[in-house]
């Protein structure tokens, strides 16, 4: 036996990976994990062919691609006003989750601390911990999940080297506002803290709301860097393919480990994904398209017991469930899989301390008939 002491003692098998094993041993309806259960463009399938049959099948730059990194450039401009230069400040990433942890793994030194407000999305943490650092967990409000600015302020110290946003949210469904990213600019005003934003959702945003880029903000910009998700925008989870952009110090800094973490990623699904953006309305209709989704399961599940704010962006709805029962939202999701035959996830795994609200997460980037037969269990209940 190798005796050896883990750098992760308690990082164990992720809530996604159990509830999704236990929906395909019990053949449960899956609205656990968050991606679509329906294809993708078959437009963008056939750039994917002709990018692969023109060859397009070696290393790309370790960058990305100029041409990606060009409509990426003019994509946020048009977005959210501000300019990145497609030489310096744009990565092309194996996804959003590599673009995070290379972020992380880039900047952050034993004993530095990092701010992550919880309930969050769960690859932060493990990597703040992988590289010495101290996770300082604030806890969101329990309804509104809303970030107290003032305890922010009471937990930055010279130590402090990064706070992470997430913006629209998982797994709440819900965005930080003007108010907040100007909050968020005041604090971090005269400090050295990097700012790491991460932004898969940015076009799935409901009711008419703005997303709330870090880029439209010049002092928060300047300190930031962004991840964003092909594979969240296009339905193509699997192809994990991201970006991150940032100003030039900074981004010089992820490159020098981007280019030992993976070196490069797709070539050929980078060149089909430029030719893609052409067209706007692929992003620039999502939010629509999932809206209606949203509204959809909501009014499926109506005369349901669940209880819940719709929510206001990604393709998550957080419902609650204390007109159910008063079991644990762990052992609630797990009946739910084996009794029911319906997966979700329990929201009280990324909770400060596993603050259990009696919530669970469902998916609704899923096709009509699955949310049908969802809607049909959960009224049941």
């Amino acid at each position: 036996m190798i005796d050896h002491t883990s750098k992760l003692p308690n990082v164990g098998t992720t809530i996604f990976a159990i509830m999704g094993q236990l929906a395909a041993q019990h053949e449960a309806v899956n609205l656990s994990q968050g991606f679509p259960n329906f294809g993708a463009d078959p437009k963008l399938l056939e750039l994917v062919n002709s990018a692969l049959n023109k060859g397009h099948n070696q290393y790309a730059p370790m960058q990305g691609i100029y041409s990606l990194r060009e409509k990426i450039t003019g994509k946020i401009e048009s977005l959210y006003n501000k300019a990145y230069h497609p030489e310096s400040e744009i990565t092309i990433t194996a996804g959003a989750t590599q673009a995070i942890f290379t972020a992380i793994s880039a900047f952050v030194r034993p004993k530095d601390e990092v701010i992550v407000f919880k309930p969050a999305y769960d690859c932060y943490e493990p990597a703040i911990e992988l590289y010495g650092g101290t996770v300082v967990p604030i806890q969101l409000g329990k309804e509104t999940f809303k970030i107290d600015w003032e305890v922010v302020r009471s937990k930055i110290n010279a130590t402090t080297k990064m706070i992470i946003i997430n913006t629209p949210h998982n797994p709440s469904g819900t965005l930080l506002t003007q108010q907040d990213m100007l909050q968020l600019q005041t604090v971090l005003q005269g400090t050295n803290i990097i700012l790491l934003s991460d932004e898969v959702y940015e076009h799935i945003v409901f009711n008419g709301a703005s997303h709330e880029s870090v880029a439209k903000y010049p002092d928060l910009a300047s300190r930031s860097l962004i991840c964003a998700s092909f594979g969240k925008t296009f339905h193509v989870t699997g192809w994990k393919l991201g970006y991150v952009v940032g100003p030039k110090v900074l981004m010089a800094e992820f490159q020098k480990v981007h280019q030992y973490n993976v070196f490069s990623v797709n070539h050929p699904i980078q060149v089909a994904i430029c030719k893609y953006l052409e067209d706007e309305t692929s992003y620039r209709n999502l939010g629509k398209f999932y809206e209606e989704k949203r509204d959809y399961f909501l009014n499926g599940i109506g005369t349901s017991r669940f209880t819940f704010k719709p929510s206001l962006g990604t393709y998550f709805q957080v419902l609650g469930y204390d007109n159910i029962t008063d079991e644990n939202d762990v052992a609630f999701a797990k009946r739910l899989i084996k009794q029911y035959k319906i997966a979700s996830i329990p929201l009280s795994v990324f909770n400060l301390n596993n603050e259990d609200n009696k919530q669970l997460r469902f998916c609704f980037a899923k096709t009509n008939d699955t949310l049908d037969k969802a809607s049909e269990i959960m009224n049941r209940l």
